[in-house]
Parts: C-alpha cells; structure tokens; sequence
C-alpha cells in the first residue's frame, strides 16, 4: 500500500487534519478506546464486564470512552429494560468491526514488545 504524502486539508466531523492516519487516530487514539475495541472484538460485553477486563481503567474513564465510541459510531450500547435488573450492553457496530484486522496488528505488535523488552507480571 502506497501512502500518500502531499499536503492536503481533510474535514471529518467538522474538524480539519492534515492526513488519513489524522482521522483515524481521532477516532481510536488514546490510551483506552483500542483496548475497550479489542476485548468487544469476541462479542458483547456488559459495562462491569469490561471494567472487570481492564484492570486499570476507572469507572469514570471507561464511562467516558464508552460514550465517545458510540458516539464515534464504532460500537452501540443496547439497554434492556423489560425485566428488573435493568443491563446493558456494548458490542461493536459493522463501522466498529471494520477496525478488526487494525486491531489484531495492533495487539500482536503489543505482544512482540512485551517479549522483547517488557515483562508480564500477573
């Protein structure tokens, strides 16, 4: 894949950036929005689920990233209100599941630095 590299001006979302990787880091750059993206890689996830998963994360913060995804269009959140205790969900949209294969590269790359110069711990 050939990357272009001339100045140019894109809009996306009535903001303005410079390239492509721009606009995509816009939407998954952070430290929190890929790691919440790669564990509803494997299907819905509950909000406790998730936090649960991200043993790092604050319940503030994930809230916030949750929001800002679906915002984003990359994942829906479902609540279910029928019976008693209200739940809800989150699972990637077919926008958010195009990102898969960005993902995967991304966490095996993850692995690759782990071993070469890091250490698992728990």
């Amino acid at each position: 894949m050939e990357i272009a590299q001339k100045k140019r001006l894109i809009k996306f979302k009535d903001k303005s950036f410079s390239c492509s990787t721009s606009v995509a880091m816009e939407l998954i750059g952070g430290k929190w929005k890929s790691v919440i993206l790669i564990y509803l890689l494997t299907g819905k996830k509950r909000y406790n689920e998730l936090y649960k998963l991200i043993s790092t994360i604050t319940e503030r913060t994930l809230s916030l990233q949750l929001k800002q995804l679906e915002q984003d269009g990359l994942i829906v959140r479902k609540v279910y209100t029928k019976k008693p205790p209200l739940r809800v969900e989150y699972e990637l949209t077919a926008f958010g599941e195009s990102l898969k294969p960005v993902l995967l590269a991304i966490a095996e790359w993850g692995t690759y630095v782990v071993a070469e110069k890091g250490e698992v711990i728990a």
